[in-house]
């Protein structure tokens, strides 16, 4: 047998070999049997063979061990391959090779890498988790801003890149969502805020009702985004728009009422001041009204109050008011040329007034309605009167024209005679038109009539009437017109005669018979004839009363040259002209 020693610099070389022959020598000094040898032979041998097999299982158990912590070793390589969702890791064969020491050495580093990266990743998951689960609390409500929730269970099966993306994407559109909330809860904050103002409200008792956190002075990102906190505040924001509308159509009717009040009193610009700001929503829409406190409640009692004041003040003054609009009526009617009977309207106000069942409310929509029935019917008369106005300036001018004609320095070098000239050229174009403005103003009136089933009526006398009669008039006109020519062409035959006969002096009566037919082509006409007898009648009849219960005479109810020269009066100047001359 033979046995590897153990070198050992102080003791020299030592061998089993030199142990052997160091106890043979013993025994043999001894004196020991051979069967005592070779039992102590045997037990030596026994000996070592008990001390190989400690060594021997001593490097299988350490084999085993090394095995199994490679085993393990390659078990938790593959759950975190597994685990964090990657198929390899740089640095570790593809094949098994080399002793398990090497095998083992070769899988530490990737394993300690792997390590490490699992736990980087678990604290990812959970700062993320961590996040997902703070906005969900915060988005139902169960979570008030500002508390912190434990750390959460990671599930470290499952550390992937894909797994932690999904989580991030959750958080992203839950982020998004708190993004979107907070908007929204800003957008009502501040339309609660504008509602408040303008409706005198205190806007933080108001919000702070939702939600302690939606007061200016907290962040906006530590604002309640649940939907509670939405609801109520989509809810508040409901119930202060029908507030403010409410109030909006309160003043808008106080305005109108005031407004009315103060027309119908004639109300000092100092007395209606004070409540300028209410007057001033009549002419503005809902959305425009934006001024603090303008749709206040002590706002809309101080309107109440001042309506209710002028009320009062309105039925002591009726008298005043209801004249004031019998005055408006009587105008409106005035400028449409309808007679009326004032006194008659004004004597019944009285009547109404005195009467113990008088109700100012009724009574002035009574006259409200009078005035617009009288507008309408005003403006449905405007076509034909701004036409008769037209025919009587039109006969004014005809009027002026005539005059122009007979003065015999027309054409003298005075001053304004150019003016004149320029007149009498406008004159003679406006008057050739005087027919086909009658024509069609019968036209007009006739269609009119039909219309409204009842006859125009110009200052109490028939406009039709009164066309025919001014048709007739001027036909008339024409007529002796004609005739007068006709007797001037007879008389300077005749003055041609008598010159013939008695030579070119003229007798001593024939100038002031010549001026006698020149002044009688007057516009009046003669005092006898019958075309006199229709105007004045015409004239009489055609005025309006005006509001004292006098006749109007400021405008002549028609053409002031309605009349030509009498018949009587033209016969007289024709039989002066053919009175023969004086004999000398």
């Amino acid at each position: 047998m033979g046995v590897a020693g153990h070198n050992d610099p102080l003791l020299g070389e030592t061998t089993c070999g030199s142990l052997l022959q160091q106890l043979q020598l013993i025994w043999d000094e001894v004196g020991e049997s051979d069967d005592d040898r070779d039992t102590m032979l045997l037990q030596l041998e026994q000996e070592c063979l008990d001390v190989y097999r400690r060594k021997v299982d001593q490097a299988s158990s350490s084999r085993t061990c090394l095995l199994q912590q490679l085993a393990n070793s390659k078990s938790e390589l593959a759950r975190l391959l597994s685990a964090l969702g990657e198929l390899s890791v740089s640095g570790i064969p593809d094949e098994t090779t080399g002793t398990i020491k090497e095998q083992l050495a070769a899988i530490s580093p990737s394993l300690e890498q792997l390590c490490r990266k699992k736990e980087s990743r678990v604290k990812e998951f959970a700062d993320v988790q961590l996040q997902i689960q703070t906005l969900r609390g915060e988005i139902a409500g169960n979570l008030q801003v500002g508390d912190h929730l434990d750390t959460p269970h990671v599930n470290e099966d499952d550390l992937s890149v894909k797994k932690l993306n999904e989580f991030l994407s959750e958080l992203q559109a839950l982020q998004k969502e708190k993004s979107n909330r907070l908007h929204k809860i800003l957008e009502f904050v501040s339309s609660v805020h504008d509602l408040c103002s303008v409706l005198g409200m205190d806007f933080l008792i108001t919000v702070t009702e939702v939600h302690p956190s939606l007061d200016d002075s907290i962040g906006v990102q530590s604002k309640s985004i649940s939907d509670e906190t939405l609801s109520k505040l989509s809810k508040m924001l409901i119930g202060l728009q029908e507030e403010k509308a409410k109030r909006f159509a309160q003043i808008q009717a106080l305005a109108s009422q005031l407004s009315d009040l103060w027309n119908l009193m004639d109300a000092p610009v100092e007395e209606q001041q004070p409540f300028h700001h209410v007057a001033c929503n009549m002419s503005l829409t809902m959305d425009e009204v934006t001024v603090p406190g303008a749709l206040a409640l002590d706002v809309v009692e101080q309107a109440e109050r001042e309506v209710e004041r002028l009320d009062q003040l309105k039925a002591s003054r009726m008298k005043d008011i209801a004249f004031k609009k019998q005055t408006e009526l009587e105008d409106i009617y005035a400028r449409a040329h309808i007679a009326i009977d004032s006194s008659a309207a004004r004597d019944r106000i009285m009547s109404i007034i005195d009467s113990n069942s008088f109700e100012p409310s009724e009574l002035l929509a009574d006259m409200e309605s009078q005035i617009l029935k009288a507008k309408e019917e005003a403006l449905s008369r405007k076509d034909i009167l701004e036409r008769v106005d037209r025919w009587m300036s039109a006969c004014e001018e005809e009027s002026w024209l005539e005059d122009y004609s007979r003065d015999d320095n027309r054409y003298s070098a005075t001053r304004g005679a150019h003016l004149n000239l320029k007149r009498a050229e406008k004159a003679r174009v406006l008057v050739n038109k005087i027919p086909a403005i009658v024509d069609t103003l019968v036209a007009k009136t006739r269609a009119w009539e039909q219309e409204q089933g009842m006859p125009f009526i110009y200052d109490g006398v028939l406009l039709l009437a009164m066309l025919d009669e001014y048709k007739i008039l001027r036909q008339e006109k024409e007529e002796e017109k004609r005739r007068m020519r006709d007797h001037k062409k007879m008389n300077d035959q005749l003055a041609a005669e008598q010159e013939k006969l008695f030579g070119s002096k003229p007798s001593p009566a024939r100038p002031q018979s010549s001026r006698k037919v020149a002044g009688a082509r007057v516009n009046g006409g003669a005092a006898n004839g019958t075309p006199v007898r229709r105007l004045s009648a015409l004239q009489s009849g055609g005025r309006t009363a005006s509001r004292d219960g006098r006749r109007d005479t400021g405008r002549p109810a028609a053409p002031v040259n309605y009349v030509a020269i009498a018949k009587d009066d033209a016969a007289s100047q024709v039989s002066s002209n053919h009175t023969g001359p004086s004999t000398p």
